[in-house]
């Protein structure tokens, strides 16, 4: 009986201790569709609407995004090696020079974040596709998996395009915030031929230290290991991967691809930190272009002029 106890009074510990990690999984993790703002307990804290583009750029943002949403283009679908049907949007110009992959960040949208560059892009002869990361838009998938399966995901895209019968033209992977990471992620696994360069624009350096900067940043929490834990625990039993492979260290260690980063030096969302760790981490041609004022996925409204130049010069 004594032994049944002990068992029973340590089942018990186990559980409640994993339990505490439970709620910030499902915050984090889980992926919500029909996701609106103001729907979330997560997306009406301050500082996810302090650093969207509509808090001073509204009027710009959702013109981008209208322009998006009125062109004509092509669904395209790839079958994830976890099974899910992916969507994406292609879009056509006249005599393109390249293909753009376009990468969302966090429970974003290709429209949404690269509303003030896809025209831009269109217009300087590139051919545009917009990924629809998993558990967003019209792709299928229950948990958001900061760039642990995205990067695989984004491989597949990229195995697509470089398949086509497109010209051999020259690919370009760009991505902002979650979607940065994945596509630097996704570089350490072999990109094609075709691939020539990588755009970040404030991507992390891993979903551990993007959590313990929102604990710290966000919520003033300095000790959070134990939570992290929980979390990892989680996220192997029920999203069936660990935190440690959403992780840009082992692919920069290896990639031979140019990358140009961008970020904001007033981020509350991802710490600029983190593309100087992900830029020092780079062994490629490399260039960290530094936006002064802009906040999270605002770099290409602070200083358009600027943020434009770099990315013609890195295509040329």
């Amino acid at each position: 009986m004594k032994k049944k106890g002990i068992i029973i009074s340590m089942c018990t510990i186990f559980g409640v201790f994993t339990s505490l990690g439970y709620p910030f999984f499902k915050l984090l993790v889980e992926g919500k569709k029909g996701y609106k703002s103001g729907g979330s307990k997560w997306i009406s804290l301050k500082h996810p609407k302090i650093n969207h583009p509509r808090n001073g750029y509204e009027q710009k943002y959702e013109d981008g995004k209208a322009w998006c949403m009125a062109q004509d283009m092509e669904d395209r679908y790839i079958t994830s090696r976890d099974g899910l049907c992916l969507h994406a949007y292609y879009l056509r110009c006249q005599n393109a020079k390249r293909i753009v992959l376009l990468s969302h960040g966090y429970r974003g949208s290709g429209f949404g974040d690269f509303a003030n560059t896809a025209k831009f892009l269109h217009e300087n002869d590139c051919d545009l596709l917009f990924v629809d990361q998993r558990c967003c838009g019209k792709s299928e998938g229950k948990y958001i998996t900061f760039g642990a399966k995205e990067q695989w995901d984004i491989l597949d895209w990229t195995m697509m395009l470089a398949g086509e019968d497109n010209h051999s033209l020259p690919i370009y992977l760009y991505g902002e915030s979650m979607g940065a990471a994945a596509i630097l992620m996704a570089s350490g696994h072999g990109l094609p031929g075709r691939v020539k360069g990588l755009i970040c624009d404030c991507g992390f350096s891993s979903m551990k230290q993007q959590l313990r900067d929102i604990a710290k940043e966000w919520f003033h929490l300095h000790f959070i290991e134990l939570l992290l834990m929980r979390v990892d625990l989680f996220c192997r039993v029920l999203a069936h991967f660990k935190m440690s492979d959403a992780d840009t260290e082992d692919a920069l260690a290896v990639n031979s691809l140019p990358v140009l980063f961008f970020h904001g030096s007033h981020d509350t969302f991802v710490n600029p930190k983190n593309s100087v760790r992900n830029f020092e981490r780079c062994r490629a041609q490399k260039e960290l272009v530094i936006i002064e004022g802009a906040r999270h996925l605002c770099s290409a409204y602070v200083d358009e002029e600027l943020y434009r130049k770099k990315l013609l010069e890195f295509f040329s």
